[in-house]
């Protein structure tokens, strides 16, 4: 790898940190050593203001409301370590493609509402670079990603927020253009921020609108090349 290479995943990870920073996903202990980044570097604080430009023109599409009891319970959680109740478990997941792209606009219009800080600093110039942003979820799983992409790249940012494979099993990324056979983006590492490659096929199925999902497979990915388990998770890629 040359060092251009080591400059640029360096630069898609930072982007992506600063991104789970503004969102407010990142857990408390990161979240504090990333504050604590931004006082100290200016290179980095820039990137976290271009992200909070980025998104807060998603605010104006919400009026403000009462957090259900739910979800206020699950931000106490986050903020002050209250107990979290959990609810029954729901039947299997539908299979539909229609079901996930519904599924996935009302996850990541939750996923917003409720994560993104509020703006405090003021807005940075922006990069011309195109990215899009999905939060892979499903209502039957507490698999939870925030997905980063980056068309420019081509790199696929992945922040682990909630659930874990089976003991013996994986997690796998699929990219699913139309009614076309799922096209693999490889196992998913270990870690809470990851970084995947793509393929130019895949870049073309992305920029098409492809569906992202993630399947529960055996150790060391599906044997077969498309997916045998359970879809964990999934959601449309939406620009920012």
């Amino acid at each position: 790898m040359t060092p251009a290479d080591d400059r640029e995943r360096e630069h898609v990870g930072d982007d992506l940190l600063a991104a789970e920073y503004v969102l407010g996903v990142l857990p408390a202990a990161e979240r504090q050593e990333t504050a604590a980044r931004i006082e100290s570097d200016a290179a980095f604080a820039l990137l976290v203001e271009a992200w909070e430009d980025r998104l807060s023109p998603l605010n104006a599409g919400y009026d403000e409301v009462e957090a259900p009891a739910a979800i206020k319970t699950s931000i106490d959680a986050r903020l002050f370590g209250a107990p979290i109740q959990v609810s029954a478990a729901r039947p299997g997941l539908l299979q539909s493609l229609t079901f996930w792209r519904g599924l996935a606009a009302a996850a990541v219009a939750a996923f917003l509402l409720v994560m993104a800080l509020p703006i405090m600093l003021p807005p940075a110039a922006i990069e011309p670079a195109e990215r899009l942003m999905a939060s892979l979820a499903s209502e039957e799983t507490d698999v939870r990603y925030l997905v980063l992409y980056d068309a420019a790249s081509g790199q696929v940012g992945l922040s682990h927020v909630t659930g874990e494979p089976e003991a013996a099993h994986d997690f796998e990324l699929w990219v699913i253009e139309g009614d076309s056979a799922p096209v693999s983006l490889g196992v998913i590492p270990a870690g809470a921020n990851v970084h995947m490659g793509t393929s130019p096929q895949q870049r073309e199925m992305i920029a098409s609108g492809a569906l992202f999902a993630i399947s529960m497979e055996p150790e060391g990915g599906s044997p077969t090349g498309q997916p045998t388990g359970p879809v964990v998770a999934a959601g449309d890629l939406r620009s920012i």
